[in-house]
């Protein structure tokens, strides 16, 4: 007899309705590996993402008590009717790992905290507990006085960290250009202080100027030697201005710990820019870059410190584990072993420890973040992938699929948004979405099996078995970038000539070398404009039409028709709406249950005035234009009445990578990955660089958009430009003119040149990992 527990086999979806997607109901089969389809903004995300990992979240978070959720991030339940049968969902996306500059791959999967019991326990001389081993925590010393009952005892403590005393932790020391912090001619009152968000009316230079200790109206080149050491240094102290206390701090330490206590590429723009101006960073003389005090590089197993073991390639490290044989720490150097053996299964084992977790890519970041759950003892999960082959060589996604196979395997339920064939082959079943994107897709428009899916004849299923041919000719190379030397990271002296004028594609396993190459060879250089996989920095209230710089041309021509501000055509400034002060959304916090946001009364979501609505352009409002999808935008401002040629060139390049379905007022944070880098590369065509350097950006295109891509790489190189691409995809390498493969291996094994040329005497010389797969893909 079947017990009544065995029949909630399905995960059902009924009536979801998050972005675009129009009455989703679909059944997906519990432990078993769901791929979903589909062209990129058809609604695969808002599915598997925004709704059914969404609610597995929002209702194990409502499991917590009111104190514990008041701490979580606040979750809206999705706009769906009915989810039936769902498991603890684990979402492994691609969103690069905070760029904390303590965080190291060591510290964020635990690798590092076994080796610092490893080390506290087998290291020679013993110098203490694991904390004596950690980079984040510094030694301390001291003594007091404690009272029990009527006795009064003298104490004294030590705590010993690992930190290094000199660059506290970080590798590295910083040294700033005082030239760069202030103007010397000039006062305080007049704006010395060139920091950004250090105005002359500002707080932060009220205090200084009214703390008593600097003159506020005399020039900073006219201080005395105690006002400057004072301005500049002067430790804490505090100080009562216009009745408040608030604490004075030297310019310097000030700036330190506000702007370079952060990793560089977590800071917003102006403040990156000022950073990269003003502090110059090297690896701190006392420690070498490793953060570690003496006493932790001292103690040591068999000659090797915990300093050396993290800055090991992962698998020599693994190797070294695997030959320590100590009975006493028997169960640690097991787990340690598996850790690190699972950096190696996942394509990883090139990486080190201290390898810092910012600098990881969004595929590399993934694959991190899946280590931990590899080993895990939880069954009956679901796990929820986002495109787990970005960044893969084709050599190299035949062993993720083997991976997703084996969390199936253990009984899970592995949700994946995919568009790469070789992955969607091994799927169980196939939910693809569509037929198109954006206001056309978010129906389901197949579910069943590959086959099935091959026969469909829908979009995914026409275009599941295409295969790319090489070019009978390719194009003629008008010159070269020499690179001579390289060795960043893992290159060993590489040297190459990088034609110019034409399609160049740069190829190689994960980790093999090839943006070490380019971004840190070419990208740099006069004349190169390099869209990399950088997510965009931009708040709710950001959408393309501010981003692309669009607006404003909109905002100065509803002016001109009207004959008023163009502020009023600002959803941020004078135009908003006073109720929701131009969000179009009210956000309710409600303290520790879950916040929520609900379409504004007032302005029905339009973001503007009432008074603003009633100025027109060509017979639509501001809100109607935000309101347009690209294509249709573009027609708008072509001719007639609304005719704006600044505009309708921004939006003709938004057409041109494949974002015509986009609306322009479209908040950038419900952005896809793929749209994201795709609306970077529009801004970006519009500079003069005469060299393009794209990274990836096949990266979240369906089979049927990489057509259109290859059509607009072929545009940039006919128009004069050199594009210089660094990607995976067969379909893109057959396309190339020209092919630098870089390998054989990952890591110390890689960071060579292993094949240039074209990519048929690649596909004729299968001398390498990339020659036999492109080879196999164009049926050579």
């Amino acid at each position: 007899m079947t017990a009544a527990a065995d029949s909630h086999d399905l995960i059902r979806v009924q009536g979801a309705r998050e972005n675009n997607l129009k009455n989703v109901s679909v059944e997906l089969p519990k432990r078993r590996l769901t791929v979903f389809t589909g062209v990129s903004g058809s609604g695969k995300s808002s599915l598997v993402f925004g709704t059914i990992a969404a609610e597995s979240q929002r209702m194990i978070n409502e499991t917590y008590s009111a104190f514990v959720q008041g701490f979580m991030p606040s979750l809206a339940r999705p706009d769906v009717d009915v989810l039936e049968g769902l498991t603890t969902a684990i979402i492994v996306d691609q969103e690069r790992m905070g760029a904390n500059a303590r965080s190291t791959v060591g510290t964020v999967t635990d690798a590092n905290a076994m080796l610092r019991i490893l080390f506290s326990r087998l290291g020679q001389p013993h110098i203490g507990s694991p904390q004596a081993f950690s980079f984040n925590i510094p030694s301390v010393t001291g003594s007091g006085a404690i009272t029990v009952g009527d006795k009064t005892e003298k104490r004294e403590f030590a705590q010993l960290g690992g930190m290094c005393p000199r660059c506290e932790g970080m590798g590295s020391v910083s040294d700033i250009d005082l030239a760069q912090l202030f103007d010397d001619s000039k006062s305080l009152l007049e704006g010395a202080i060139t920091i950004p968000g250090y105005t002359a009316d500002g707080w932060a230079v009220r205090i200084i100027g009214n703390s008593g200790l600097v003159p506020a109206d005399k020039p900073i080149r006219d201080f005395t030697d105690q006002e400057r050491q004072d301005f500049l240094y002067k430790e804490p102290v505090k100080v009562k201005i216009e009745g408040i206390n608030l604490t004075y701090e030297g310019l310097v330490p000030k700036v330190q710990k506000s702007m370079l206590s952060k990793d560089v590429n977590a800071m917003q723009p102006h403040i990156r820019a000022f950073v990269e101006r003003a502090v110059t960073f090297t690896t701190c003389p006392e420690c070498g870059g490793t953060r570690l005090s003496e006493g932790a590089r001292a103690s040591k197993i068999g000659g090797i410190s915990i300093a050396d073991a993290c800055a090991m390639q992962i698998t020599d490290l693994s190797d070294w584990v695997r030959g320590l044989d100590e009975p006493s720490v028997a169960p640690l150097l097991k787990n340690l072993q598996h850790l690190l053996d699972s950096f190696v299964d996942i394509g990883l084992g090139y990486l080190s420890l201290d390898r810092p977790s910012g600098t990881l890519s969004g595929g590399e970041a993934q694959r991190t973040k899946m280590i931990r759950h590899l080993g895990s003892s939880l069954t009956d999960i679901t796990y929820v992938f986002d495109e787990p082959t970005v960044g893969l060589h084709p050599h190299d996604i035949q062993r993720m699929n083997e991976l997703l196979l084996q969390l199936r395997d253990k009984g899970n339920t592995v949700l994946v948004v995919e568009h790469k064939p070789e992955a969607i082959a091994i799927a169980d079943h196939v939910v693809d979405l569509g037929p198109r994107a954006g206001s056309a897709g978010g129906e389901v428009v197949f579910e069943g099996s590959v086959e099935q899916l091959r026969a469909s004849g829908t979009l995914t299923g026409r275009h599941l078995d295409d295969r790319a041919r090489l070019k009978e000719e390719v194009r003629r190379s008008t010159g070269a970038l020499e690179v001579r030397g390289a060795t960043e990271h893992n290159l060993q002296g590489v040297d190459v000539d990088i034609p110019l004028g034409v399609l160049v594609v740069v190829t190689g396993v994960a980790g093999s070398g090839k943006s070490s190459l380019i971004h840190g060879s070419v990208a740099s250089r006069d004349g190169v404009v390099a869209v990399d996989q950088g997510a965009i920095r931009g708040s709710r209230r950001s959408n393309p039409a501010t981003y692309t710089g669009m607006l404003e041309p909109i905002r100065k021509a509803f002016a001109k028709a009207n004959g008023v501000k163009p502020a009023l055509f600002s959803a941020n400034s004078e135009g908003a709406c006073p109720n929701c002060n131009g969000a179009g959304v009210i956000y309710t916090d409600l303290g520790v249950m879950a916040g929520v946001s609900t379409v504004c009364e007032v302005c029905e979501g339009r973001r503007f005035d009432e008074s603003v609505l009633e100025y027109t352009l060509g017979g639509r409002d501001i809100s109607e234009v935000l309101a347009m999808p690209v294509t249709e935008a573009e027609a708008f401002f072509a001719g007639g009445d609304a005719k704006l040629p600044a505009a309708h060139a921004i939006l003709n390049r938004l057409s041109d990578v494949g974002l015509g379905y986009l609306t322009i007022g479209q908040p950038l944070t419900t952005l896809s990955g793929g749209e994201r880098q795709r609306l970077k590369l529009a801004t970006h065509m519009a500079e003069k660089g005469g060299v393009y350097v794209l990274d990836e950006p096949t990266t979240g295109l369906h089979l049927a958009d990489v057509e259109q891509l290859l059509g607009l790489l072929d545009g940039l190189v006919d128009g004069g430009k050199s594009v210089i691409v660094i990607e995976h995809h067969q379909a893109v390498m057959a396309h190339a003119d020209w092919i630098i493969d870089l390998g054989p291996g990952a890591g110390h094994d890689g960071g060579r040149l292993v094949f240039e040329g074209t990519p048929a005497e690649l596909v004729a010389a299968r001398s390498t990992l990339t020659g036999e797969h492109l080879a196999r893909y164009v049926g050579a």
